[in-house]
């Protein structure tokens, strides 16, 4: 980008930076504070050449940063740090560690220019740069390697053995097929043998079983950081048990006995687990012992590297903050008999890492100070004030800047933005304006380029006259730089369906069979794939692999599976006829009630006036693809003269509100009432006061209606509602009482749609069955997912998290008071607040009591939904105020309250809830800008039924980011679907699953 590197190139404050870098080893610059850090670094690589690492302050400075240095350069790499595992657990979020897999990669290939990392990260050790080399799996069509080399090869690269693959660092093997899910990878790759050599190689998409695309050769990248050699494992644990004996025998007394016992009998159990699965989790604790395991993330970069420490002091504590941290986690579990001594050397010290550092060039960036004893050289830097409604005023600044001679680049985002853009500008005859799609151009003194991009934000250099302005200053808002959504066409729920070996599966026409993999088949000389299904008896289906769609997993009632149908038989037709009486008896009111909502001529809004545009161009965050797709087609359904019934659907924090904000601004602009109910007394509040805070810009009335209120205010709310005097009522259950009364009920806005009764919505349908309504939820619950997917009812999806959103690190583990202490503290000293879920009103006060003294320098209070309204109201905003620290609460707070301080959740007792509602719960942490935790626990050793297994399992696996939707398809496979539909004749409809109602 000639743009960004000449007119800086001789500055004297850059010169002078590079040389004095490069004499005295390190050097200082000030001015820089935001995005223009990532420019300048970018010039000074590209005019001296070099490879950069960028040390930021903390983890979120190093995703924000990140992004602008992907607008310089596409290939920047970001290296985050990750969880060290001192306890044992069974399933964990494992993004960040992908995420170092596939910076290792590109490090060890010297394939970067930029590295971004933060303090945490580079105290990990890492396998040496030969070792991960060898860990890597090259695989090529026609080589010979048997299924059981692969398997010990996948094993030690990290890569878990499930019945399917589902995810990245997974694999499968059903006979001679092998699948395999790289971590790096957007789809699974499957392999088929001819005897011990590799006949195929192909990419397919795990959903639908289809091939992608064929290749000669590929190379499967570890699943983890910590790579365990087989011929050392052996070795490995051999030390770790004559450590123990070591350490035992200076720890004699009687205390350490037990935990020296446990400590183990854990070494044995580590190893014996990671021997079977090549779960690698508990190999945190062993780091230190591990032959190969010596590297560290200097060992990877280019020796002319030059480190960048952006905020030097801010950096150094962060160091000091780190290193204390973990050494403070260490002693408390030596003290205990936990873990080994050797965990200290888990990680770098703090002097071992600072005397790496100083060996490299620096240059340290501060937005103000000065350094003492490094030459500073200060760069003069204007930030610029946002131009949203001022056209004018940027006109006006723009053609000072070209008669001043400045190079004007404008950064817009897409195509479509650029078109807009010069449109305006070139309103100013004055003005000369061009956009450029190429990267690698040079900007013309007194003109304005325009370059499609995403900068965080904008800036001034005057001495090198320069300018840069973003959609930030254009609009007012921080411009979307994250990842996009995959699902741009917002797939149906089933294609989450996934088939394993075994499942039972529905074929319209031949009934239920049992799925059983894949066979290839030579027919009249044609060899292809066939998806093979077993009926009753000796009977064979044999379907074409692109017929998948013919067929649909069984969701059943749970227990033993269904009966097996014969083909050609006369019992799967008799049992569509059965269950198409019954589901005319049993379901006919309600199909008839939304074949009139679909066929009723409801009111059509008018087209968006200009309030409604300003009101939009007045949200402070930029919306995601998702939020805008969804609006659009919201704004579509209430514009039609067809009754909107329409699922807005999308994880918690992902934005849904504001798409529901919108819809309910567009109503009453429309002259039209809304109703928007929420499920508790709480959020109705919460929700109030956020609505008031949206809107108040407009004569906008709106009022809340629930318990909190007294008689006499709720008697004057229903009068005012009734006579058109409040535009938008927000309310829980009590909105669905027979004496609220709309002068003119227009929309009507479900929150948490899994908190309410099939009756409860139903009843308000009824009432005013010509009402557009919007149902929000992160996870349906099943009717309400089989309605989507059977057409009834109309689906929105948001897929895309927000900017700075970031999955919460789900830890799913066995009841342990250490890991409770650890994760509390842990909160504690980043100033925020813990949640801890404990579902029993009747001694909740007990366990309030225990936490206080488990953790003495907390501040623990408790809650529940027995208490008095006034109280519970007075504890919640207690905690929102952060008066206490440590909230004691039921599932009270799985409604969708904000508490952005509150980014640990520890659920006791998790079997004992719903997936959903566990799914739910844990989106309670995370709804800031900061890295949250929950810990999912289960009592130690407990015999758990088979749904609350599944359950927890279902959790395991899906500890990732946006899983609401695999979360709300499991859930209705445990919670079996028929059951939410039928009152009566469950002996007819327990053969059928819901799958296949549609056809029927």
């Amino acid at each position: 980008m000639q743009a960004f590197v000449e007119p800086i190139r001789n500055i004297s404050a850059i010169t002078g930076l590079i040389h004095a870098m490069e004499t005295d080893g390190k050097a200082a610059l000030t001015g820089p504070s935001a995005s223009e850090k990532a420019h300048i670094c970018y010039a000074i690589s590209v005019i001296t050449g070099r490879r950069m690492v960028y040390v930021a302050a903390n983890e979120l400075a190093a995703k924000r940063i990140f992004e602008d240095f992907r607008f310089f350069d596409s290939e920047a790499c970001l290296f985050l740090s990750k969880e060290i595992l001192m306890h044992s657990v069974d399933g964990f979020t494992r993004d960040n560690v992908r995420s170092r897999i596939a910076a290792l990669n590109t490090l060890s290939k010297n394939a970067y220019r930029f590295v971004i990392t933060s303090p945490e990260a580079m105290f990990h050790r890492l396998p040496t740069r030969e070792v991960f080399y060898d860990a890597r799996i090259e695989l090529q069509a026609g080589m010979t390697l048997s299924v059981d080399d692969l398997m010990r090869s996948l094993i030690t690269a990290g890569y878990v053995r499930e019945a399917q693959v589902s995810g990245q660092g997974q694999f499968a093997v059903r006979g001679g097929i092998v699948d395999i899910f790289p971590v790096g990878s957007d789809n699974a790759i499957r392999m088929e043998y001819w005897g011990d050599d590799i006949d195929t190689i192909r990419y397919f998409d795990r959903f639908t079983q289809r091939s992608i695309d064929s290749v000669d050769r590929i190379t499967i990248l570890p699943a983890t950081d910590i790579i365990l050699n087989p011929d050392h494992r052996q070795l490995v644990r051999e030390n770790a048990l004559a450590e123990l004996d070591i350490y035992a025998a200076s720890h004699r007394d009687a205390h350490y006995a037990d935990r020296i016992k446990a400590v183990g009998e854990a070494i044995d159990s580590d190893f014996e687990r990671y021997e079977a699965s090549g779960w690698t989790s508990p190999m945190d604790r062993y780091i230190r012992l591990i032959p190969g395991m010596e590297a560290d993330l200097f060992d990877y970069l280019d020796r002319e590297a030059i480190v960048v420490l952006d905020e030097r002091a801010r950096v150094y504590d962060r160091f000091a903050n780190y290193a204390m941290e973990y050494g403070e986690l260490v002693r408390v579990l030596r003290e205990k008999g936990s873990v080994l001594p050797s965990a200290e050397g888990n990680l770098l010290s703090k002097d071992d890492l600072l005397t790496k550092l100083e060996r490299r060039n620096r240059i340290i960036i501060n937005s103000v100070m000065s350094e003492r004893d490094t030459k500073t050289y200060a760069m003069p830097v204007r930030l610029l004030s946002p131009y949203s409604g001022r056209e004018t005023q940027l006109l006006e600044d723009l053609t000072n800047w070209a008669t001043l001679g400045y190079r004007i680049v404008v950064v817009a985002n897409g195509s479509t933005r650029a078109k807009g853009i010069q449109s305006m500008l070139q309103t100013r005859e004055t003005l000369k304006v061009s956009i450029k799609r190429e990267y690698n151009f040079a900007a013309t003194p007194g003109e304005v380029t325009i370059i499609l991009g995403q900068l965080g934000n904008g800036f001034e250099y005057p001495g090198a006259k320069l300018v840069v302005i973003t959609d930030k200053e254009l609009t007012g808002k921080a411009v979307r730089t994250g990842g996009k959504s995959k699902n741009k066409d917002a797939k149906t729920i089933t294609d989450f369906a996934e088939l394993s070996i075994g499942d039972y599966v529905v074929h319209n026409i031949h009934g239920i069979g049992q799925y059983q993999g894949l066979e290839k088949l030579t027919i009249d000389k044609t060899t292809r794939e066939y998806i093979k299904v077993k009926y009753s008896g000796t009977d064979v289906l044999y379907l074409p692999s692109d017929r998948l769609d013919l067929i649909k997993k069984y969701i059943g009632t749970g227990g033993a599976g269904p009966k097996v149908n014969k083909l050609g038989g006369q019992e799967w037709q008799k049992t569509k006829a059965k269950v198409k009486e019954s589901l005319k008896e049993l379901a006919s009111e309600l199909i008839l009630l939304f074949q009139k909502r679909r066929t009723t001529k409801g009111h059509a809004f008018s087209k968006d006036t200009a309030w409604q545009r300003e009101f939009e161009d007045k949200f402070e965050f930029a919306e995601t693809d998702d939020q805008l797709r969804c609006i659009e087609e919201i704004k579509a359904d209430m514009e039609s003269e067809r009754i909107m019934d329409r699922l807005l659907c999308g994880d918690v924090g992902y934005g849904k509100t504001e798409v529901a904000t919108r819809a309910m601004f567009k109503a009453v602009m429309d002259g039209k009432q809304v109703a928007y109910l929420v499920p508790t007394t709480v959020l109705c509040q919460q929700q109030t006061e956020a609505l008031e805070r949206r809107i108040q810009d407009y004569p906008v009335r709106i009022e809340s209606l629930s318990r909190f209120k007294s008689k006499k205010q709720q008697a004057d709310i229903l009068d005012r509602l009734s006579k058109g005097q409040i535009d938008i009522l927000v309310g829980t259950h009590r909105i669905l009482s027979k004496d609220v009364k709309f002068s003119d009920f227009g929309l009507f806005v479900i929150d948490e749609e899994q908190r309410f009764g099939v009756a409860d919505k139903e009843r308000i349908k009824t009432l005013k069955p010509n009402v557009d309504t919007l149902v929000m939820t992160a996870t349906p619950i099943p009717r309400t997912l089989h309605m989507s997917m059977s057409g009834i009812r109309d689906i929105s999806i948001i897929e895309e998290p927000p900017e700075e959103r970031y999955p919460v690190q789900t830890f799913v583990m066995e009841q342990d008071e250490d890991v409770v202490r650890e994760a509390i503290c842990r909160e504690l000293a980043r100033n925020g607040q813990v949640f801890y879920l404990y579902n029993r009103v009747s001694d909740i006060e007990r366990k309030t009591e225990e936490l206080r003294q488990l953790v003495p320098e907390a501040m623990v209070d408790y809650a529940h939904g027995q208490m008095e309204e006034r109280e519970l109201e007075a504890k919640m905003h207690s905690f929102y105020r952060n008066e206490f620290n440590v909230l004691v609460s039921t599932t009270i707070i799985e409604s969708g309250l904000d508490y952005p301080n509150a980014n640990t959740i520890i659920v006791e007792d998790a079997d004992k809830l719903g997936l959903a509602q566990l799914y739910q719960i844990r989106g309670r942490v995370g709804r800031s800008n900061r890295l949250a935790y929950a810990y999912i626990l289960h009592r130690r050793d407990k015999v758990m039924n088979e749904a609350a297994e599944a359950r927890i399992k279902a959790i395991k696996e899906f500890t990732e980011f946006g899983a609401g939707y695999k979360i709300a398809l499991r859930d209705l496979e445990i919670r079996a679907p028929a059951t939410c539909w039928v009152r009566s004749n469950m002996d007819i409809w327990h053969p059928l699953d819901m799958t296949c109602t549609a056809s029927c």
